[in-house]
């Protein structure tokens, strides 16, 4: 969207009457940047004292900061409450494959309200949510679609959850609107190049635009250009310079875009957001901000995230908001700021709270919340088993994990000591809210009996238009018939070091 000239407005406005108010900005332009697998402690601003992310903290320098923001604590369910304003169970998405990955058809997203306000909307990386057509993002409310497949580059899983056969980080085929495209370059540069190509076409039009960029990185495996990975060899093991690389890749692809934006004239006009998709991963022994916990648990470093919200001409800079907050605020805080009223259905569906009032004055008043982390992933047919099982609800002090530990956040933020005997009253409130919550999602869980089709349909999207097809070890990794023992030998990072899809 061009940069507009507002002195003419002002103008006018003074000639109308003596009663001025100073005028709201215009809707802005809408960039989101999520990183993958990359957790609180995985920035130089926020004191890892080993990775560079200059760019990121430039940023962050001129952005409101959220302290505590929080999200789900694995890639698929974070996304699918971030695109409805609702926890992810609520939408069906109980894991991160075998079907369960899928966003209800009957939730509205966040593409869908902006485009209904005349928003040009693109996604660029990690989709997640469906790789079946019905599911797809271009179904899902984004005109421009440039995605790869399940939750990672080159991933099989059972089902419909699979990327192109053969990909990798490096020259991966893209699916691009519909068809398929044999990209160059590092998987993190190819998506930050489209989504620029993008910006810069949108930008010349009248309307604004949403780019939703979702790099795969840092998530495993841990690949990076060579340039990168070195730079923190012998400093840290070898697996942890690897994934300190893919971040720093990140940091220098984002401030490409932010100074793009400079460049173009339209940094005024843009709201940019900066965030991670759950907690730290291959880093978290290294450097983990004081939290326990990682990607895949209920804790404090499975779900706490940075949340960085610049907008120059909406909303003042460099200033922190400690008010608990969360993903599912996301959707209800961009409809308010581009004047999209909820109304039903969408109403109903959104669970979260716009926080524009924080970005305005971060001592606006915030009532306090609970919100509901419940990392899912239980075998098929055990959910009735699964109601507290890696499990946690939070309020603005306390944290109740597994219903059987409790912590004080504000006097012990690692949540190490657990206090479960002294407050019998907050742990009977707590409990109670969960106990509500869990009977109201135990009828979404949609996904819970899915069968995926016997063939990958990016596979077979792409060996359509190339040709060629699965061998005889590829077609029974495809086969859902598998899929219960799959299911059964997913772990999670913490203690294991195996990765989660």
């Amino acid at each position: 969207m061009k940069q507009r000239e507002w002195f003419v407005v002002a103008s006018l406005v003074l000639v109308i009457g003596s009663r001025v108010h100073a005028a709201s900005p215009p809707r802005p332009n809408i960039v989101l940047v999520m990183a993958d697998d990359v957790g609180y402690g995985d920035f130089s601003c926020l004191g890892n004292p080993i990775i560079q992310t200059p760019n990121v903290d430039a940023f962050a320098k001129q952005a409101v900061r959220f302290t505590d923001f929080h999200v789900s604590p694995t890639c698929a369910p974070t996304r699918a409450a971030l695109l409805t304003g609702r926890h992810e169970f609520k939408s069906g998405v109980t894991h991160t494959i075998l079907e369960r990955e899928r966003l209800s058809l009957k939730a509205t997203t966040l593409a869908q309200v902006l485009k209904s306000k005349g928003y040009a909307t693109g996604v660029f990386g990690k989709w997640h949510l469906g790789d079946e057509d019905a599911y797809q993002p271009g179904q899902r409310g984004f005109d421009e679609v440039f995605i790869h497949g399940a939750g990672g580059i080159g991933q099989t899983y059972a089902g419909s959850g699979g990327d192109a056969p053969g990909n990798s980080y490096f020259n991966p085929a893209i699916l691009h609107n519909g068809t398929f495209e044999k990209t160059t370059g590092y998987c993190t540069d190819v998506f930050f190049r489209q989504a620029l190509t993008w910006i810069d076409q949108e930008r010349k039009g009248d309307e604004p635009f949403f780019a939703y960029i979702t790099p795969n990185a840092a998530h495993s495996p841990l690949d990076c250009p060579e340039e990168y990975a070195k730079r923190h060899a012998g400093q840290v093991p070898e697996n942890v310079a690897k994934f300190y690389g893919m971040i720093e890749n990140i940091d220098d692809n984002f401030g490409t875009l932010v100074a793009k934006l400079k460049d173009w004239g339209i940094e005024n006009d843009t709201l940019v957001i900066f965030m991670t998709d759950n907690g730290g991963t291959a880093g978290t022994r290294t450097y983990n901000a004081g939290m326990r916990g990682t990607k895949g648990t209920p804790y404090q470093g499975g779900t706490r995230v940075p949340s960085f919200w610049r907008w120059p001409s909406g909303f003042k800079g460099d200033v922190e908001v400690g008010a608990l907050t969360a993903h599912l605020d996301i959707l209800p805080t961009l409809a308010e700021i581009v004047g999209s009223p909820l109304s039903e259905p969408l109403r109903s569906q959104v669970e979260g709270r716009s926080f524009l009032p924080l970005l305005k004055d971060p001592q606006a008043e915030w009532p306090d919340r609970t919100l509901i982390t419940h990392v899912g992933r239980w075998n098929r047919g055990q959910v009735e088993q699964a109601k507290y099982v890696n499990s946690s609800i939070r309020n603005g002090r306390f944290t109740l994990v597994n219903d059987t530990e409790l912590y004080d956040l504000k006097a012990d933020p690692g949540e190490t000591k657990n206090i479960i005997a002294e407050h019998p009253e907050v742990v009977a409130s707590l409990r109670a809210a969960y106990d509500v919550w869990w009977q109201e999602v135990f009828p979404c869980l949609e996904n819970e009996a899915a069968v995926g089709p016997k063939v990958n349909p990016f596979k077979e999207r792409y060996w359509k238009q190339f040709g060629g097809g699965p061998d005889e070890a590829l077609r029974l990794r495809m086969d859902p018939a598998r899929a219960n023992g799959e299911a059964a030998t997913i772990r999670t990072y913490e203690g294991k070091g195996h990765p989660m899809p």
